[in-house]
């Protein structure tokens, strides 16, 4: 197996410690083309961003800023 190479947080990296449902521009590389949140992984973000991200999101689809999964 090859050694899994650590991708840094975003977040972290830029320093954001609030997420803001408002901004959807900062998080919609973090959702699919469906509307599903990336997991970890996939995103690179850390687990407290992450939280943090998906909180923001499923608040933006409440209000309409962002579309529910689309099937």
């Amino acid at each position: 197996k090859k050694p899994r190479k650590h991708r840094s947080c975003f977040f972290c990296a830029e320093k954001i410690e609030v997420i803001n449902y408002q901004e959807t521009p900062l998080f919609r590389k973090f959702v699919s083309e469906r509307g599903k949140i990336n997991k970890r992984g996939n995103s690179g973000a850390c687990a407290m961003h992450q939280r943090k991200l998906a909180q923001a999101v499923k608040r933006a689809r409440v209000i309409g800023l962002v579309p529910y999964q689309v099937d």
